[in-house]
């Protein structure tokens, strides 16, 4: 089915306003998925706060002109769905990692993050990125770390006079 001029350009005008806002990008092919299938991917990566489309291949490329993720246009092949993460870099692979691991037709094709096209064995390190809640409580175990051994520490001195007194008090009244 053939597309009128303008709602190619609202495609257009709608990827690039997403892959302007976005942190990262995956693409990957969709044949042989039932709509089913995509359907709960739509849902999925709604809830991620994931953008998703199938978009033709020659609008894309030019939806991406003078982005971060013009890269991606040597992926451009075949039928195609895009990703992009919105709040968070690795939530689009993520998504697309766990889907592809329930559907064997699902193929990731690239991914691409800060200006580079990376192949798809990448996924698993975009994927395992950790939220911005996991990286604040990673943060804030390193920052407590030392603070809690310096307590310990302090806390075994009169710990260690206090057992060395009950050991000379067990040693008088043995002896007495």
């Amino acid at each position: 089915m053939a597309i009128r001029l303008e709602d190619k350009q609202q495609i257009v005008s709608e990827v690039s306003a997403a892959a302007k806002s976005a942190l990262s990008a995956v693409i990957a092919d969709y044949r042989g998925i039932t709509v089913t299938n995509l359907t709960a991917l739509r849902k999925t990566a709604r809830a991620s706060g994931v953008y998703l489309r199938v978009v033709r291949n020659t609008l894309l490329k030019r939806a991406v002109e003078g982005t971060e993720f013009e890269c991606l246009a040597p992926a451009l092949r075949g039928p195609t769905i895009l990703a992009f993460s919105q709040d968070h870099p690795g939530a689009a692979a993520r998504v697309l990692k766990d889907f592809a691991k329930t559907n064997d037709k699902f193929e990731i094709k690239a991914l691409a993050i800060g200006g580079k096209l990376l192949p798809p064995e990448q996924i698993d390190v975009l994927a395992n990125l950790p939220t911005y809640d996991q990286a604040i409580a990673t943060l804030m175990s390193v920052i407590l770390a030392p603070v809690t051994k310096l307590v310990r520490t302090i806390n075994e001195v009169p710990t260690k006079v206090t057992r060395g007194v009950a050991a000379v008090r067990d040693q008088k009244q043995q002896a007495a």
